[in-house]
Protein backbone atom coordinates (compact mmCIF):
# COMPACT_ATOMS: atom_id res chain seq x y z
CA UNK A 1 0.00 0.00 0.00
CA UNK A 2 1.08 3.59 -0.77
CA UNK A 3 1.11 6.56 1.57
CA UNK A 4 0.20 9.92 0.71
CA UNK A 5 3.91 11.46 -0.59
CA UNK A 6 2.83 14.91 1.35
CA UNK A 7 2.21 13.23 4.56
CA UNK A 8 4.48 14.53 7.37
CA UNK A 9 5.54 11.47 9.58
CA UNK A 10 8.83 11.55 11.80
CA UNK A 11 11.20 10.01 9.64
CA UNK A 12 14.07 7.58 10.98
CA UNK A 13 17.45 6.38 9.28
CA UNK A 14 18.89 3.22 10.59
CA UNK A 15 21.81 3.40 13.06
CA UNK A 16 23.44 1.03 10.63
CA UNK A 17 23.22 3.42 7.89
CA UNK A 18 26.73 4.30 6.18
CA UNK A 19 26.12 8.15 5.31
CA UNK A 20 26.91 7.08 1.60
CA UNK A 21 23.01 8.04 0.46
CA UNK A 22 22.14 4.78 -0.40
CA UNK A 23 19.37 4.72 3.11
CA UNK A 24 16.25 4.42 3.30
CA UNK A 25 13.87 5.48 6.56
CA UNK A 26 10.58 4.39 8.32
CA UNK A 27 8.01 6.22 10.05
CA UNK A 28 4.89 4.94 12.23
CA UNK A 29 2.47 6.72 10.76
CA UNK A 30 -0.32 4.92 13.14
CA UNK A 31 -0.36 1.52 15.84
CA UNK A 32 -1.14 -0.26 12.88
CA UNK A 33 1.55 0.34 10.21
CA UNK A 34 5.07 1.14 9.17
CA UNK A 35 5.77 3.68 6.62
CA UNK A 36 9.03 3.19 4.35
CA UNK A 37 10.65 5.35 1.69
CA UNK A 38 14.21 6.32 -0.12
CA UNK A 39 16.35 8.80 1.87
CA UNK A 40 17.55 9.78 -1.49
CA UNK A 41 13.74 10.90 -2.44
CA UNK A 42 11.46 12.28 0.31
CA UNK A 43 8.99 13.09 -1.76
CA UNK A 44 8.90 9.88 -3.85
CA UNK A 45 6.72 6.88 -3.37
CA UNK A 46 6.71 5.35 0.11
CA UNK A 47 5.10 2.44 1.11
CA UNK A 48 3.51 1.17 3.72
CA UNK A 49 3.32 -2.34 6.16
CA UNK A 50 1.33 -4.02 8.55
CA UNK A 51 3.41 -4.69 11.45
CA UNK A 52 3.16 -8.21 11.31
CA UNK A 53 4.95 -7.76 7.80
CA UNK A 54 7.34 -5.34 8.71
CA UNK A 55 8.60 -7.94 11.68
CA UNK A 56 8.79 -11.01 9.59
CA UNK A 57 10.48 -8.85 7.40
CA UNK A 58 12.98 -7.48 10.02
CA UNK A 59 13.82 -10.69 11.32
CA UNK A 60 14.05 -12.55 8.21
CA UNK A 61 16.96 -9.83 7.09
CA UNK A 62 18.64 -10.52 10.50
CA UNK A 63 18.77 -14.00 10.01
CA UNK A 64 20.35 -13.64 6.05
CA UNK A 65 18.16 -14.70 4.38
CA UNK A 66 18.37 -11.92 1.65
CA UNK A 67 22.17 -11.69 1.87
CA UNK A 68 23.53 -11.94 -1.83
CA UNK A 69 26.24 -14.15 -2.07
Amino acid sequence: MATKPNSAFSWTKSSYSGGNGACVEIAVPTTEAIAVRDSKDPDGPRLTFDTAAWSTFVAEVGAGSYDVA
